[in-house]
């Protein structure tokens, strides 16, 4: 490539964008867990290594999932480097690393761009770095409003200081879709239980879940078009209509489900909220406002499919993403009515996303299932129901457990904390990371056809 008759270097491949990510999640890790292990982190002066690993990864890959509760077990200096690990998670160190770059005027070349264009996946390059000052500026902003709102609960309860402080906290482990909460102050791994009935708390936390999760792009696209919907990108008109979609369905059906179990006895605007926050919170944040562990059955596997589907992709949420499921949803439909092409909002999707679909889908299950398969190996005391929960919701990052995050053993913690590095750097993206570079061998072998179905 040939700029004002100097050469200019390509970005690199694929493979070495999504390694040089991978490598940057690892070493963030490896950063916040020798912080941990600090006698300054904890409230009692030391921590096994395997706490201070395991939560250092729920952290930087917004989790949620704690070994040891996080107000009770970390002093301030440790729990400000779990918020600071939330907003690195959330955003993408190359995001907050490219904004910190513009701010002192620093030129941006055409390799971090690339790397940029990865981290962020955003639908093409041109534009990538007036869109990460929209993300960093933008994230500040929702988080600031959310903590402002917050605190009108928190320090009436707290006081001046524990109250500003927790609203902050709170906001940004809810934008980032983490699922790390402060409540410990009451009760150990109680999350957001007493505040089932707040409608301020349950709407603002919902809010910022849903705000995160729905994707950059989509907040880039909503601001330039506004309310004129049929100017939105296909990608934002997926992301929006769907996330609508399975915040109502689920707000009902969750309504029906736990009636008679864990809303049992709490008034109809209580019921409303419990339905509401439990329909989001799976989508990846981790907060609960009832007994995960009491949930009814149906609950439980109506959580699991939604912890499944995650958020929207270029977000802080994970998941199988929204897209995934639309996309594998419509090229089901297709086949059904016989019809060669995927169309959606008069739009035809192309053959590539369809096998990126089917490619995430697959390897996001076979994880859950190798990983789930092992942990029942290892500690066959643990109900299967309570394992592949948790499975689910480490290679999600969603953070929600029904309680044996504590009862897991050394090999068994391991699995989940690869398991949510994997979520959040993507089940496809971590297969890249593995894979060989493309062969340049074009001789295909010959075509034969067999039944499916």
């Amino acid at each position: 490539m040939i700029f004002n008759g100097k050469k200019k270097r390509m970005p690199k491949s694929g493979h070495s964008t999504t390694r040089m990510i991978a490598f940057g999640f690892a070493l963030i890790i490896v950063i916040g867990t020798i912080l941990l292990s600090l006698p300054i982190a904890t409230k009692t002066g030391e921590t096994d290594l395997l706490t201070a690993l395991f939560t250092a990864t729920s952290a930087t890959c917004v989790t949620g999932l704690v070994a040891a509760d996080t107000y009770q077990n970390w002093t301030l200096f440790g729990q400000l480097v779990i918020l600071c690990m939330l907003q690195v998670g959330g955003l993408g160190f190359m995001t907050i690393g490219v904004y910190i770059s513009i701010l002192l005027k620093r030129r941006i070349g055409l390799q971090e761009r690339a790397t940029l264009h990865e981290s962020v996946n955003t639908l093409e390059i041109a534009g990538v770095v007036r869109l990460v000052k929209k993300i960093v500026q933008g994230a500040f902003i929702i988080e600031g409003t959310g903590a402002l709102l917050l605190a009108t609960r928190f320090i009436p309860r707290f006081g001046w200081a524990n109250g500003i402080y927790f609203s902050i906290f709170h906001s940004i482990s809810a934008f980032c879709n983490g699922g790390f909460d402060l409540m410990g102050i009451d009760e150990a791994y109680s999350s957001l239980v007493s505040y089932e009935g707040d409608i301020l708390v349950n709407v603002v936390i919902c809010l910022l879940i849903l705000i995160g999760g729905i994707g950059f792009i989509v907040w880039d696209d909503v601001l330039k078009h506004k309310w004129h919907f049929k100017k939105y990108l296909l990608h934002s008109k997926i992301v929006l209509a769907t996330t609508l979609g399975l915040t109502v369905a689920g707000t009902l059906l969750f309504l029906i489900f736990e009636n008679n179990a864990t809303l049992a006895g709490m008034t109809p605007i209580e019921k409303l909220l419990g339905a509401l926050f439990a329909s989001v919170t799976p989508r990846t944040a981790g907060f609960n406002t009832v007994d995960t562990g009491a949930m009814s059955n149906a609950g439980t596997l109506l959580t699991m499919l939604l912890m499944f589907i995650g958020g929207s992709p270029g977000s802080t949420a994970g998941g199988a993403k929204t897209t995934t499921m639309v996309v594998l949803l419509f090229y089901a439909v297709a086949m059904i009515r016989n019809r060669e092409d995927i169309n959606l909002f008069g739009r035809r999707l192309s053959a590539d996303v369809v096998r990126k679909a089917n490619a995430v889908v697959v390897i996001n299950f076979s994880l859950a299932f190798g990983a789930a398969c092992a942990i029942m190996a290892l500690q066959p005391a643990i109900p299967m129901p309570d394992v592949v929960f948790e499975v689910l919701s480490a290679i999600n990052t969603v953070g929600m457990t029904t309680g044996i995050t504590r009862e897991l053993g050394v090999i068994s913690k391991l699995i989940v904390a690869v398991l949510m590095y994997c979520g959040r750097l993507g089940s496809l993206s971590f297969a890249l990371v593995l894979a060989k570079k493309p062969s340049t061998n074009h001789v295909r072998e010959p075509q034969e056809k067999i039944i499916v179905g």
